[in-house]
């Protein structure tokens, strides 16, 4: 009896580990295109639907087109909105690769480990 015990809790410490190294690899492959390098712009945004858009557009336009090479990327998240908001940051994420879009609880992780 004691034997089995000591193995369900080997195997449930086993499997813990192993979950616990998908979520690193998930967060690495998820994260890998984020630069170290430059400056970000992160955005917070919740229930703005109206103006999101514009102010994306102006920041992607100084990036590409103004003098403000030192802009690497834009981190875009969602707080939860009510309305169209977050559909408007996927859309965006996808049609321009300076723009990346994480959960709030992601940006908060990756901002803690960059040195």
């Amino acid at each position: 009896m004691f034997e089995f015990i000591c193995n369900c809790i080997l195997w449930t410490l086993a499997l813990y580990g192993l979950i616990d190294i998908f979520k690193i690899c998930k967060d690495y492959f998820l994260h890998r295109r984020i630069e170290s390098n430059g400056i970000f712009v992160i955005v917070a945004a919740k229930n703005q639907e109206l103006q999101i858009e514009g102010f994306l557009r102006s920041v992607i336009f100084k990036m590409l087109y103004g003098k403000e090479d030192y802009l690497k990327n834009i981190i875009v998240t969602d707080l939860n909105s009510e309305d169209s908001t977050k559909a408007i940051l996927e859309k965006f994420s996808q049609d321009y690769s300076e723009i990346k879009l994480i959960d709030w609880e992601d940006c908060k992780r990756n901002l803690d480990t960059l040195e």
